[in-house]
């Protein structure tokens, strides 16, 4: 299991088209991957579904947990940060 931080950079937080290209992007991996507020450790949503991520209601300037399990945690890991930290292109 691999597990990594972020911040939530873009002004529109996860929503809509961001939250499309992060579920997008989580769903070329294998490994089951979820996602939550650092603060909330009960809050956790499935990272290959749309409506699960939207339901987190994520915004700007909220840190993010990213856990990963699988044969390819890592990269799964590191690629979904690093979508994250580009602020979605906005």
């Amino acid at each position: 299991m691999v597990k990594g931080t972020t911040v939530i950079k873009n002004k529109t937080g996860l929503h809509a088209r961001p939250a499309s290209d992060f579920v997008q992007a989580a769903g070329k991996f294998s490994s089951s991957i979820t996602i939550r507020r650092v603060d909330e450790e009960d809050d956790e949503a499935n990272a290959k579904s749309i409506i699960f991520l939207l339901s987190l209601g994520l915004c700007q300037g909220e840190e993010v947990k990213i856990t990963a399990k699988g044969d390819d945690e890592q990269e799964a890991v590191d690629a979904l940060i690093a979508l994250i930290d580009s602020g979605f292109g906005e």
